[in-house]
This record gives structure tokens, C-alpha cells and sequence, in this order.
């Protein structure tokens, strides 16, 4: 794929993923939370130029930093949304305020990481973002899930944090 169709796909997926979290979602426990992650990193590390030619142990740098960023980000967003169970023992998740704060410093970290990268002269490719992308929402979904299973416990039952809270007030759409 070629750099805008990267482009196009990082900024659907991220928008997807951004507006269903910031509504009430049942979490499923189940066994596909990889998934997507799966596909965009397969995706990304699919394209050539992941690191710059020239500049090949600038380009790892910038690489990892863009991990460890899609890293923190995912577990600081997992952390900050607000689960809870509903009266048939099922969990559900809804993003604060707090996660969108995490999201924009996520954001304004990386685009800083693209402005040193420019700065030093190397070229960044788009699966680098790609692949922070999927390492985020890996990290997201697996401590969501995790902390999903830590309410249920293996018995089934319901007796975690956010258990008999009231959910978040849904707004009905006209």
C-alpha cells in the first residue's frame, strides 16, 4: 500500500475505534480482542521502508520511541475507561474524559516524534505509525479484557469494582 492509503486506513481506524469507546460497549472476553492489531501490524510490517535506508539506526530509534508511545498510550487509555457490570454479570466499558486526554497526549507525542524525525532528516515511513497504532490498541484491548475476566473471576461471578454502579446515562438518538 502506498504511504496516503497508510494514511487513510491509520486515520479510519483510529477514528472507528475513538467514536465506538466513547460510547457504552459490552466487553467480550473472548478470543478475537487481537485481531485488528493483528491485521495492522501483519499490514505494516508488509511495507518496505519501514526503516530509512540511510539512516537505519536513527529510523529503529524513532521506531521503538513510536512503540513505547503506542505502548503507553494503549495502557494509560485501557486504564483510564470506566468498566462496569451490569445486573446479568456482563461487563461493559465506556472512555472519560481522562482517556480522551490520553488519546491528545498520545497524538501530540507522536507528532513530535515525525518533527525530530524530519529535524534529523529521516524519513518515517507510514507502518511505523501503523504498527504504533496496532501496539496501542494490542495493549488497549488485552488490559480491557483482562480487567473484564478480573470481574467476572473464573467462576462467573460479579463481585469486582463497578458491580450494582449505575451505568453512564445513554442518550437516545432521534
Amino acid at each position: 500500500m502506498s504511504g496516503l492509503v497508510n494514511a487513510l486506513v491509520i486515520v479510519a481506524v483510529a477514528a472507528l475505534v475513538i467514536v465506538r469507546q466513547f460510547s457504552a460497549r459490552q466487553i467480550g472476553t473472548d478470543r478475537r480482542w487481537w485481531l485488528l492489531p493483528a491485521v495492522l501490524a501483519v499490514v505494516a510490517l508488509r511495507e518496505p521502508g519501514i526503516l530509512d535506508a540511510h539512516h537505519h539506526t536513527e529510523s529503529a530509534l524513532l521506531l521503538g520511541v513510536e512503540l513505547l508511545i503506542g505502548l503507553a498510550t494503549g495502557a494509560g487509555w485501557a486504564w483510564t475507561t470506566r468498566l462496569w457490570v451490569e445486573t446479568d454479570g456482563s461487563v461493559w466499558s465506556k472512555s472519560t474524559k481522562a482517556s480522551g486526554g490520553v488519546w491528545i497526549v498520545g497524538i501530540a507525542l507522536r507528532v513530535g516524534l515525525i518533527a525530530l524525525g524530519a529535524l534529523i532528516g529521516v524519513h518515517q515511513n507510514s507502518s511505523a505509525l501503523m504498527l504504533g497504532l496496532a501496539a496501542t490498541l494490542l495493549v488497549r484491548s488485552g488490559v480491557l479484557v483482562w480487567r473484564a475476566q478480573s470481574f467476572t473471576g473464573a467462576s462467573g461471578s460479579a463481585p469486582a469494582y463497578g458491580f450494582g454502579m449505575a451505568p453512564p446515562a445513554r442518550k437516545e438518538r432521534a
